[in-house]
């Protein structure tokens, strides 16, 4: 490949990531048989704030499992939707369509140019599902994507550590102070509970 034709390369690379529309943070903290997710509002094209009041959390399977996406939204939206036709096809096991979903996500030549990830719960299970196959149910029952993810995921740590704040209030002030710090989020959050 010769220096011009990877710079090309770059150009469009660099054009498609400033034309892609994508929703940014989501956090969620699971205690016991209690699961807490939180997004916030943001959707961006390139350096543009789109919209500040977006939902990225979804209530799906008969209202038994919540789904947050971060990344493309489009992606997204077809990824919500094949994950809620894998829950139908399981029956709600939520641990096998999220194995199943991330294997196709996988092996299929369209699924695999999707950029952007899942975070799924239910009382029982927590999981981020990614575009490169993996199904990570966190260790200590907390997980976060999207560009503010790790700034949500660290104060959502500390909180749980040391304080005696209840879910609810822990995924809203760890969202909140990651809208502080990521220029990509922001504090039009959005919280679902189960």
């Amino acid at each position: 490949m010769t220096n011009h034709t990877r710079e090309a390369e770059k150009l469009k690379e660099d054009h498609n990531l400033m034309h892609t529309i994508y929703g940014t943070t989501i956090l969620a903290v699971k205690d016991g048989k209690r699961v807490c997710i939180g997004g916030d509002g943001q959707v961006t094209l390139g350096n543009t704030v789109l919209k500040a009041s977006a939902k990225k959390i979804r209530r799906i399977y008969k209202d038994k499992v919540l789904a947050g996406f971060a990344g493309a939204t489009a992606d997204a939206f077809t990824l919500f939707e094949k994950f809620e036709k894998r829950l139908e096809q399981y029956n709600g096991n939520i641990a096998r369509s999220a194995v199943e979903m991330a294997k196709e996500w996988r092996s299929d030549k369209v699924l695999r140019r999707l950029e952007a990830l899942l975070i799924v719960a239910n009382e029982e299970h927590l999981f981020i599902i990614s575009g490169n196959g993996d199904v990570i149910e966190p260790d200590d029952n907390i997980a976060a994507i999207g560009s503010g993810g790790t700034f949500a995921l660290s104060a959502a740590r500390a909180l749980i550590r040391h304080s005696d704040l209840g879910l609810h209030e822990i995924v809203e002030s760890s969202m909140k102070i990651a809208s502080e710090i990521c220029v990509y989020t922001n504090d039009e959050i959005c919280i679902e509970e189960l």
